[in-house]
């Protein structure tokens, strides 16, 4: 259930089809992910599957008619990483985005990583809230813009963490609220000068 959600997760914060995805495998998910099909679950979320969508045992198949490319790599993320850990990279012709994530137990997840932005972000907390992503320069009155903006559509952010990248001066900020963007609302806060993305995440399927 866990390798699921977190293909989920990363599926919604590319917010496109992807072309190849490749997964690197820590740890203990790069010892037993065959047995486990834990390769599947990750596939099958990656191809917005919920963890208990029967298809997920054939994801195979599926992605193979999706004309999806994937390969499963078992690799090292260092030590703090839970064994339970996989880095999900995903393509298409326009873009290119990695994302770090673990399967901490019970289902639960844990996002670490979202294109070398060190975040913390729990599944619990994806599940109960919608959740909102935001790149933006480092310059000075950025993330007011957002803060403001949400505040004038009556959006209430329940949580909130920014990530700065070193050398790209650039921030990244994942916030927990309480309503959806709709995509028009997207595309508004996306005009805003020196922001460079916005992703609007449904709440994750349990």
């Amino acid at each position: 259930a866990g390798a699921a959600r977190i293909g989920q997760f990363a599926r919604a914060i590319f917010d496109a089809t992807p072309k190849k995805v490749h997964f690197l495998l820590h740890g203990s998910f790069g010892e037993v992910y065959k047995g486990h099909s834990t390769d599947k679950a990750l596939l099958g979320g990656i191809m917005k599957m919920p963890p208990n969508d029967e298809n997920i045992k054939r994801a195979f198949e599926i992605a193979k008619e999706k004309k999806l490319k994937y390969e499963f790599e078992p690799g090292d993320l260092g030590a703090g990483y839970h064994p339970n850990s996989v880095k999900i990279t995903l393509e298409n012709d326009k873009r290119k985005m990695t994302l770090i994530g673990s399967s901490i137990g019970g289902g639960n997840i844990e996002i670490n990583q979202i294109d070398d932005f060190d975040i913390y972000l729990t599944g619990s907390s994806a599940e109960m809230f919608f959740t909102l992503v935001v790149e933006n320069e480092n310059y000075p009155g950025m993330l007011a813009k957002t803060t403001t903006f949400l505040g004038e559509k009556g959006i209430r952010i329940v949580n909130m963490q920014s990530s700065y990248l070193a050398g790209a001066n650039k921030v990244l900020s994942v916030l927990s609220i309480d309503k959806n963007l709709s995509l028009d609302e997207v595309l508004e806060l996306e005009k805003e000068e020196g922001i460079i993305f916005v992703r609007s995440l449904n709440k994750i399927v349990q």
